[in-house]
């Protein structure tokens, strides 16, 4: 899929409902399974084939599992195999209509549906749906955009996750809604790799690095591959702007030579490659550092 980065400081609107439909999916794991420390009953994963971010199946539920499709919402009702047991367009609906659907769904299975809810333990950014308003997927072009960004996230995240050891599963966390994965070279150390599709930071989608313990802003002094740099405000890692990935060699006017590709998706994923690659190799010998230091 082709990612415009003319295109990735406009999709705000898209992903705030986007944000706010997953958590109709996460509140299935909020619902349903055992409480784990890590919050990770919470969190879901992005389905290539379904373009959707899908929930853990809740045994509890009839083996339910819950997701919502990127491109056109259009929430998921599934089974633990990622069959597709019903479905229901979410422009026009609210997060209680959706949710008063879903369990119908979920008694229909079974299950409690008494149990469903979409209390939870976190804020996310607001949006006109927390006031009662209807779920809008009419600007199409931004929802694809938003479904390629997360299905092009997960490719790179998962190349870069097959090459490192100690690597955690990647999941998308419904609070901050980054889809990640950590690696925990030793106890006490560790460096997140992820795409995060906006936040307060960049009102953009954004592949991140960052690490604990993490250096001091002075200690940066690598220079990042494929048009990355450093982020020191608030928060310390290695950033990747959306608006910054380029589709053909000869647009780029800074940052280091990457291969030649065939074609535009190919070599947007180069660049990716080449900035996670490079924003990972130095995070690890930063962390690698600071951990020996504090032994």
């Amino acid at each position: 899929m082709l990612l415009d980065s003319s295109h990735a400081t406009r999709l705000t609107d898209a992903r705030l409902q986007l944000h706010h439909g997953a958590q109709l999916a996460t509140a299935l794991g909020i619902s349903y399974l055992a409480k784990r420390p890590d919050d990770s009953h919470t969190n879901l994963e992005w389905r290539t084939e379904l373009g959707a971010l899908v929930s853990r199946a809740a045994p509890d539920a009839a083996n339910t599992r819950i997701g919502v499709r990127a491109r056109d919402l259009v929430l998921l009702v599934l089974d633990a195999g990622f069959d597709r047991v019903a479905e229901l367009p979410l422009t026009g609906e609210t997060l209680e209509s959706s949710a008063a659907w879903l369990r119908s769904c979920l008694a229909d299975r079974g299950a409690d549906a008494s149990r469903f809810t979409l209390t939870k333990h976190y804020t996310i950014p607001t949006h006109a749906l927390d006031l009662g308003a209807s779920f809008d997927a009419s600007d199409s072009v931004a929802f694809a955009q938003l479904a390629a960004w997360f299905d092009v996230g997960n490719g790179a995240l998962r190349r870069a996750q097959t090459t490192h050891e100690r690597a955690s599963e990647i999941r998308c966390w419904p609070h901050h809604f980054d889809l990640a994965f950590l690696i925990e070279p030793r106890p006490g150390t560790s460096v997140g790799v992820g795409l995060e599709p906006g936040d307060a930071s960049y009102d953009e989608p954004y592949f991140y690095v960052n690490m604990s313990p993490a250096p001091n802003a002075s200690e940066l002094t690598e220079t990042l591959d494929g048009g990355g740099w450093w982020h020191t405000n608030e928060w310390i890692g290695a950033v990747l702007p959306g608006s910054r990935i380029v589709a053909d060699p000869s647009s780029r006017s800074e940052g280091s030579a990457l291969p030649s590709s065939s074609s535009p998706e190919s070599y947007q994923s180069d660049q990716i490659d080449s900035f996670l690659n490079s924003a990972i190799a130095a995070a690890l010998a930063h962390v690698t550092r600071r951990g020996a230091a504090v032994r």
